[in-house]
C-alpha cells in the first residue's frame, strides 16, 4: 500500500456538564457529543521511519517538536505496539482552528491509528485500538468512530447515539492564541456550584433516542459560567455573538 488518506472531523459538544469530582482528582462529566463537517486531513505514506509535516492552518503547531504532536505521538504508540520498525510520514493538512475546543488534535490522533493500522496492515481489533487511544488522550477514543456518542467518567466512557439529522451550525473562532493549558485551567476554575445532577445530558439523550430534534434550551456548558474568569477576550466576543439576532451561542468544548 501505497498512501491511506483520512477526515479527521472536528467536535462539539452539545451538552457537557460536571457532576463531581471524582477520587483519582479528574471531574466526572455527562456530555453529548457529535462531531461536524469541519475536518482536517491526515495523509499516511510509507517511509524508514515516523515524520511529520504540517499543512494548511497549523498556526503555532508550526513551531513546536514533532513529539509534542498527538498525531506523531499516535504513530509512536501503534508503533511501539504492534512491533512495528518501519516509519510513515505523516501529513496532517489542518482546517480546524488549534485549541478551538473542537478536538482537531484528538481527532488527527485517532485517525492516525486508524490510517496505520490500515497502512501497516496490523491485525489490531477495534477494542485494542480504542485502548491505546485512550492512553494518548480522553477524546481520542470517540473519534475512532465519531458520529453521536455520550461521554461520561473522564470522558473515556462512550455509548454511541442514533445519529443527528443533518444541519448547519455557525461556528465562530475569535482569533487570538489560546493558552497551551486552556482546558486545563478552565477545569480548575469550576467549583462545587458548578456541578450538576446530569440531568440535562439525560433530557437530551432520551430526545436523540425518541429521534426528536436538538432544540437551544437542550444544548447547555458549563464552561460557559466561567468564561469569563478564564477567557476575557473570548467572554466579550460570546456577549457581542449573542446580542446578534443568531439565537443563543454556546461554547465548543472548553472553547472558545
Amino acid at each position: 500500500m501505497t498512501k491511506v488518506s483520512l477526515q479527521a472531523p472536528a467536535k462539539i459538544n452539545l451538552t457537557l456538564e460536571v457532576v463531581g469530582k471524582r477520587p483519582d482528582g479528574y471531574h466526572e462529566i455527562r456530555s453529548v457529543i457529535q462531531t461536524i463537517a469541519l475536518a482536517d486531513r491526515v495523509t499516511l505514506t510509507p517511509a524508514d521511519e515516523i515524520s511529520l509535516a504540517l499543512r494548511g492552518a497549523a498556526g503555532p503547531l508550526a513551531d513546536e517538536p514533532p513529539a509534542a504532536n498527538l498525531a506523531f505521538r499516535a504513530a509512536q504508540l501503534l508503533g511501539r505496539h504492534a512491533g512495528i520498525h518501519s516509519g510513515a510520514q505523516i501529513e496532517l493538512h489542518k482546517n480546524i482552528p488549534i485549541a478551538a475546543g473542537l478536538g482537531g488534535g484528538s481527532s488527527d490522533a485517532a485517525a492516525t491509528l486508524q490510517g496505520l493500522r490500515e497502512l501497516w496492515q496490523l491485525d489490531i481489533s477495534n477494542d485494542d485500538l480504542a485502548h491505546l487511544a485512550a492512553e494518548l488522550g480522553l477524546d481520542v477514543p470517540f473519534f475512532l468512530r465519531g458520529g453521536t456518542a455520550l461521554a461520561a467518567g473522564r470522558g473515556e466512557e462512550l455509548e454511541p447515539l442514533p445519529d443527528l439529522p443533518t444541519r448547519a451550525i455557525f461556528l465562530v473562532f475569535p482569533g487570538h492564541s489560546a493558552a497551551p493549558d486552556k482546558t486545563t485551567r478552565m477545569y480548575a476554575a469550576l467549583r462545587s456550584e458548578h456541578d450538576t445532577d446530569g440531568s440535562r445530558t439525560e433530557r437530551l439523550t432520551g430526545r436523540l433516542r425518541a429521534s426528536k430534534p436538538v432544540r437551544n434550551e437542550d444544548v447547555y456548558n458549563v464552561f460557559e459560567t466561567i468564561l469569563a474568569e478564564v477567557d476575557p477576550d473570548a467572554a466579550k466576543l460570546f456577549e457581542r455573538a449573542a446580542s446578534l439576532s443568531f439565537g443563543q451561542p454556546h461554547l465548543a468544548g472548553s472553547g472558545p
